[in-house]
């Protein structure tokens, strides 16, 4: 146990989200903290759109050290912070408060770093040709971290013209990786150069495990490596239509270990056990435990 903090005053954390009730993260939260010794409490809380600015208010004033935000709240509480992270300002979207020494409170994003660590643990993005499905947060926010790593070519694929397109002009107008829109109409077809494809929609989400993305899976090869971003069920029909052509899979507790990870590691000042992390999803998810 943390010896400097008071023995029943823990630092706070928490998440603020609507719906909040199949959030996992406090389980991983709360058992990285114990495995550390550290008298930290994550707290998952449901906070309505027009609730947020006094959840903040609250959140400040009971001496939190930080919070999370999920849907939908991740733009909204940009307004009540007092700076962004780098990261934060070219997504243009929070997840993650932090609470700097000198009292101002910082916002960062680590959507798209916590996939991009997952990624890197099978291939470098550098130089690569990348597809992402869909142009909502998730996905703007791996589209900027993967730009940011090197990767050469980005093609994002939206059935939201105006979405889609405003996304891949942000993207190519901040960072050196040529992007370029693709309108999701029928089935997609994976170019051959691409060796990422990343479903960064909803799509396959429990209950609707069994739904795949629209895209042509003979498109998919087996040098390929197949992604997608949720974490519930671990292995989506997505995966496992690309795991029977031969390609690599990359499942969404891999971001959301790492993303919670690096969340940790903003509060507490330490390096997280990410076995640990991973395995407690893994029990919640019936996933394996296995982390490279």
């Amino acid at each position: 146990m943390d010896k400097s903090q008071p023995l029943f005053l823990p630092s706070l954390t928490g998440s603020f989200s609507k719906p909040a009730g199949d959030n996992p993260t406090v389980a991983m939260m709360e058992a990285a903290y114990r495995h550390h010794g550290l008298h930290y409490r994550y707290i998952n809380m449901e906070v309505d759109a027009d609730g947020l600015a006094d959840a903040v208010r609250g959140a400040k004033a009971q001496g939190y050290v930080g919070f999370n935000c999920s849907l939908p709240h991740k733009a909204e509480v940009i307004r009540l912070l007092d700076g962004l992270g780098e990261s934060a300002r070219l997504i243009g979207a929070v997840n993650c408060a932090v609470k700097q020494g000198d009292g101002r409170w910082v916002g960062e994003n680590t959507d798209g770093v916590g996939f991009l660590e997952s990624l890197k643990e099978l291939i470098d993005p550098a130089g690569l040709e990348i597809v992402i499905l869909g142009a909502g947060g998730a996905a703007r926010a791996i589209a900027v971290e993967l730009a940011l790593a090197g990767a050469s070519k980005l093609y994002v694929v939206n059935r939201s013209v105006s979405r889609g397109q405003e996304l891949a002009a942000h993207v190519a107008a901040n960072t050196c990786a040529e992007t370029v829109f693709f309108p999701w109409a029928g089935r997609f077809e994976v170019p051959a150069s691409v060796t990422v494809v990343v479903n960064a929609t909803s799509i396959g989400l429990a209950p609707d495990g069994d739904v795949l993305p629209e895209v042509n899976l003979e498109t998919l090869r087996a040098n390929m490596i197949i992604a997608d971003v949720i974490p519930n069920p671990p292995q989506t029909a997505w995966l496992k239509e690309a795991a029977k052509r031969g390609c690599k899979t990359l499942d969404g507790l891999g971001m959301l270990t790492h993303q919670g990870a690096k969340n940790f590691h903003y509060w507490t000042g330490v390096v997280a056990d990410k076995k640990v992390m991973r395995h407690v999803l893994a029990e919640i998810f019936g996933a394996s435990q296995t982390v490279p």
